[in-house]
């Protein structure tokens, strides 16, 4: 099989279900997002070590699960898809809960920076808020489990966490942002 096709030469895409959509379509920047965000993720593994691995191979699986669904026509698809486990939403607050526990309490918004791990973690977050925002520009117009939302936004929550504990972790100078008064 050949990875091209040339189907999408005109600037359309298939989807499952067989419709095809414009490229620049709201479905199509969702799960494009979603995509950009596990390629991120990938990344983050790689520049954090092993450890990374148990906290993020299984939401990079969840993001495959919900591209699945965000890639489908809801009224026309007749495949099977993948479920998203509603617990995963709750593993991941109790995630969020735990990182926290070990955190030094939050005074101050953070920078993002201190070691390459710790900003592809806030790389991350914010390719993750930006595909909750596609998301729900697709809700706006087409049917979208709730799920996928409460996931999306739970996620950036456990990413910003986790780039805290990367710091932590790695040594690295977490940078308070003191904003500047005007004399």
């Amino acid at each position: 099989m050949k990875v091209y096709t040339k189907t999408g030469d005109a600037g359309t895409t298939g989807i499952l279900g067989g419709t095809r959509l414009p490229k620049d379509h709201a479905r199509i920047e969702a799960y494009g997002n979603v995509d950009e965000l596990n390629a991120h993720l990938g990344l983050l593994r790689d520049l954090a070590g092993d450890a990374a691995d148990e906290l993020i191979v299984p939401i990079q699986n969840d993001l495959f699960t919900l591209g699945s669904h965000l890639a489908a026509d809801p009224e026309k698809n007749k495949m099977e898809l993948p479920e998203l486990p509603s617990e995963r939403i709750a593993q991941i607050e109790q995630e969020i809960d735990l990182i926290d526990e070990q955190l030094p309490p939050l005074k101050n918004f953070v920078l993002p920076g201190g070691h390459p791990a710790v900003s592809q973690c806030h790389i991350a977050r914010c390719v993750c808020r930006r595909a909750e925002r596609a998301t729900i520009a697709l809700a706006h117009a087409s049917y979208v489990q709730k799920e996928i939302l409460v996931y999306l936004n739970r996620l950036s929550d456990l990413l910003f966490v986790y780039a805290r504990k990367l710091t932590y972790d790695l040594g690295a100078k977490e940078t308070p942002w003191i904003p500047k008064k005007e004399k």
